[in-house]
């Protein structure tokens, strides 16, 4: 079967608007993906620039009256030495604006070296707990000594380079049916032939050669033990039911004509509702002690270690503090498909209690299947502020008391937890916390408002699982600040 050409459509390829352009110094780096330049006076928040560095900028976000404005580097008048050439044409700034378009966002520190990006997302993580934390800066250096570590120093010579990490990505779709990503701060959708930051499952198939024509979104899901991908494919919502069905298996047609046919489900954004199309519409993914079921969008850490990472990170500094006992009685509070449930639930064993708590009903229905031989887990779903202040099923038949627990785990969405979760999850008072942010400002601001209750940061590890990109992954310990001074 013939394929379409992989050439862009004319409307795929929108030409970047002619904007003013300025020459800066480049300052320190700032959380979001920018550094911060100056110019008469504005604050201007650089993409694609490197501390120290003369840049050459184009303003994409200048209102006369706005408090800061936002530029991509075009052109580089004095390189910093860890400047090095980007790994791909498309997220490049300096070559989309030869092209006069905008780079694609997902890769936005691909121009940057390995050890100069671990150095920039440490003074990022430092700055935020200073400035939002409200830690000191010897508090900071005792607890972030190591910096953020690098994850990838061993494997392939691309998974040591930062490449091939993604086990999850979503794509947009441009006008004439190819597979694009939008460019930052922005709808216009800019066509790809590659995702280097994915792992080689998803590149392999080859989806920059269909025609997706009808769809708004396609998500693909490849997990880290290779046991199958999975295409998710959301309809332009626009669409007839009619024309939305027939868009979908055409497309899915094409899929199973390919060399390795994905898993092939139509996948509503809105609601997360799934109907498997070909094959099946979940994946599996392991462990080194467990497997777990994750349907559709259902959340699953992103790189293909982070899982273990992550996981060895959180439950050793509960297990090394003594907080995780054959008995005790735990939570595991946004606990997507039961990552940090299944491990919590081997180390309190069958006298102990495991309250799983996820927000999400897809995701929440995915932990019962894969807990359901787990006794002592006890499944809720709904909002984690709601439900710890509402006795559970065991407590219920036991007087009704609220919930209390030993040691919790702690994995909130980028957003963070928020005041309202602090102050319900102080009032169970556990002895330990956990807590696994995928933000820095977010955790910083939570460690601030759990510094309002009585608690503190007692350890601290930050792990790059997002190379080439501004995002760094965060894992604390936290103790009743009494117990921590009488510690100390």
């Amino acid at each position: 079967m013939s394929q379409p050409s992989t050439t862009p459509s004319p409307a795929d390829t929108p030409r970047r608007t002619e904007s003013p352009r300025l020459v800066v110094t480049v300052g320190p780096v700032a959380h979001g993906g920018h550094c911060v330049a100056r110019h008469e006076g504005r604050v201007i928040f650089v993409r694609h620039g490197i501390p120290g560095e003369t840049v050459e900028i184009s303003l994409t976000e200048h209102d006369a009256d706005a408090k800061f404005w936002r530029a991509d580097v075009t052109n580089v008048v004095l390189a910093s030495p860890e400047r090095v050439p980007h790994f791909w044409a498309e997220a490049d700034s300096l070559r989309a604006a030869a092209r006069n378009t905008a780079p694609v966002g997902g890769a936005e520190f691909g121009h940057i070296s390995r050890k100069g990006q671990l150095e920039l997302k440490t003074a990022v993580v430092r700055e935020q707990l200073a400035r939002l934390g409200g830690l000191s800066q010897e508090r900071i250096d005792a607890l972030l000594s190591a910096g953020v570590e690098d994850v990838d120093t061993q494997g392939t010579p691309e998974q040591q380079a930062g490449l091939g990490w993604r086990t999850r990505v979503g794509f947009a779709v441009t006008p004439s049916g190819k597979l694009g990503m939008h460019a930052h701060r922005s709808r216009t959708v800019l066509p790809i032939k590659d995702m280097p930051l994915a792992v080689p499952a998803i590149n392999e198939l080859g989806l920059w050669e269909l025609d997706f024509t009808g769809m708004e979104r396609v998500e693909v899901a490849a997990p880290a033990n290779g046991s199958g991908v999975l295409v998710l494919l959301a309809p332009d919502a626009r669409l007839s039911e009619k024309a939305a069905g027939a868009a979908v298996k055409r497309i899915a047609r094409a899929l199973a004509g390919l060399e390795t046919p994905p898993n092939v489900a139509r996948w509503n954004p809105e609601n997360s509702a799934v109907e498997a199309v070909n094959g099946r519409g979940w994946v599996r993914e392991t462990t080194d002690d467990h497997e777990f079921r994750v349907t559709g969008d259902g959340f699953w850490q992103i790189h293909r270690r982070a899982p273990k990472v992550l996981t060895d990170a959180a439950l050793g500094y509960l297990l090394q503090g003594g907080y995780l006992n054959d008995g005790a009685k735990v939570a595991d509070l946004y606990a997507g498909a039961g990552l940090f449930t299944a491990p919590l639930a081997d180390a309190v064993g069958s006298d102990g209690s495991v309250l799983s708590v996820e927000g999400s009903p897809g995701t929440s229905r995915d932990a019962r299947k894969n807990l359901h031989a787990a006794e002592q887990v006890e499944i809720a779903q709904g909002r984690v502020e709601k439900i710890l202040g509402t006795a559970s099923r065991a407590s219920q038949t036991a007087g009704g008391q609220r919930h209390s627990f030993d040691a919790v785990v702690l994995d909130p969405p980028r957003a963070g937890a928020g005041k309202a979760v602090v102050r319900a999850l102080a009032a169970t008072a556990p002895s330990a916390i956990a807590y696994v942010s995928c933000d820095p400002a977010a955790f910083a601001r939570d460690v601030k408002y759990f510094a309002n209750v009585g608690w503190q940061v007692e350890q601290l590890r930050a792990f790059d699982l997002y190379p080439h990109t501004h995002h760094v992954e965060t894992v604390a310990l936290l103790v009743p600040a009494v117990k921590a001074s009488a510690t100390e």
